[in-house]
């Protein structure tokens, strides 16, 4: 019997346990031994093997928890060390279990349309690659909306730009072949070329989400745990939990240290952190170079915005090239700003209404309508209300929103005027014109 069918054997007994209905724990400890010597990238090849076997592939998807089990333990034992539970790299990773899992059901399904010849079982195994194709783009937009938005903004600070442009790129190759199997799985069609593109697609896409695991759990992370300080895994942490994650979040991890972002990081990466780098990393660094971003973000008369700074002329001018109006009453009810976008031209307006009753800058038959919705908006009985309306053959949205500080207290409300008429009255252009980001 030839190596790779002696592993073969291994994992047809690992799937009678499995079958027997022995926990995956039990099973890493029965078959610690022997499972050192298959490579965690090595079970899918042979898992398709067990496919063109016969084996259901409802007993195969089986070994998945095992398989990513290993595929961790494997990692964490040679690269990260100390990763406390809970805390985002945790988290990250243990998205990635999940992803290989999705991936997994994928490659079943895709191998197994490869090997049947029923067109009720290809339509069946078709079926069963759209729900996992839905499955994992979903889970893959999240996870990787993280790490393009958290951490990689982190490795730029510090000069590392070529690894996260990189991993982008392949991120984003990934989401794109998903979208584009997806089509191709929607067309069903009943031909035999039909069926074997739509499984070869979805194993190159397979083969792409497994190469990207690896990529990040090797190179990414353990370069991130070498690099960050707490106050960095902070403020991560923070962020992160706001975009959310793919998994139950068991454990909560935290720290004393305050939250520091990008722009506000001194960033040098200094020999000893260099010489922590994975390979693969630190040969891409010195390769590019590594320039630290010395931007200066936050300037002497900047406003503070929450979620940015502005001067108050950028402010200004920001508001007034929005192709949108915006009109602000106070708690009083009083228009204390508008806003003059050159983009847009809804209603009129002057400085003479500032100061003015919200109702009074409208006409007597809508007076009572105004004065009804601010008084919804104060009490907190709604947050916004829309109206629709038609100014010089233009159609408007007419948003009217509360504007609550952060602990909910009442400042005033917003009208906002919006532009419809082209979407409206030329939806088949605008769909011409749309690109998928």
């Amino acid at each position: 019997m030839n190596n790779l069918g002696r592993k073969k054997e291994i994992i047809k007994e690992i799937l009678r346990s499995i079958h027997r209905g022995e926990d995956v724990e039990t099973l890493k400890q029965k078959f610690r031994p022997v499972l050192k010597e298959i490579s965690p990238f090595e079970i899918p090849l042979i898992e398709q093997e067990l496919v063109k076997e016969g084996v259901p592939i409802r007993e195969i998807l089986k070994l998945c928890d095992l398989h990513v089990a290993l595929f961790r333990e494997t990692l964490m034992s040679r690269e990260l060390q100390g990763v406390p539970e809970g805390h985002p790299l945790d988290l990250l990773m243990r998205e990635n279990e999940k992803i290989l899992k999705l991936a997994e059901a994928l490659s079943m399904y895709a191998t197994a349309l490869l090997n049947i010849s029923s067109t009720k079982g290809r339509e069946d195994l078709v079926e069963g690659i759209r729900r996992a194709i839905t499955n994992l783009y979903r889970s893959l937009r999240l996870h990787y909306r993280k790490n393009q938005m958290l951490l990689f903004p982190y490795l730029e600070r510090r000069g590392i730009v070529a690894v996260p442009r990189v991993l982008w790129g392949r991120e984003d190759q990934a989401i794109t072949g998903m979208r584009q199997l997806y089509e191709l799985v929607e067309r069903r069609e009943d031909e035999e070329e039909y069926y074997r593109l739509v499984a070869q697609r979805a194993l190159e896409v397979v083969k792409e989400i497994s190469e990207l695991v690896f990529r990040e759990n090797k190179i990414l992370y353990p370069a991130l745990w070498a690099l960050l300080s707490e106050g960095e895994w902070v403020a991560i942490k923070e962020e992160g939990d706001k975009i959310g994650y793919i998994i139950d979040v068991s454990a909560e991890w935290s720290s004393k240290a305050k939250p520091v972002l990008p722009y506000e990081v001194e960033a040098v990466v200094t020999p000893e952190q260099m010489e922590k780098l994975p390979p693969e990393m630190r040969a891409a660094a010195l390769r590019a170079g590594v320039e630290p971003d010395t931007y200066r973000l936050v300037r002497d008369d900047d406003l503070d915005l929450g979620t940015g700074f502005l001067s108050r002329e950028e402010v200004r001018v920001l508001l007034n090239s929005l192709p949108l109006e915006i009109t602000f009453a106070d708690t009083n009810g009083r228009v204390r700003y508008y806003s003059k976008s050159r983009l847009l031209q809804g209603f009129a307006r002057t400085k003479t209404l500032l100061g003015r009753k919200v109702e009074f800058c409208h006409p007597p038959r809508l007076e009572n309508l105004v004065r009804k919705v601010i008084d919804e908006l104060r009490a907190g009985l709604k947050d916004h209300e829309v109206f629709w309306t038609r100014v010089h053959g233009r159609i408007l949205r007419v948003t009217i929103v509360a504007i609550r500080d952060k602990e909910g207290r009442y400042l005033g409300a917003a009208e906002v005027v919006e532009d419809f008429t082209d979407i409206l009255e030329n939806p088949d252009k605008i769909s011409e014109k749309i690109i998928v980001l």
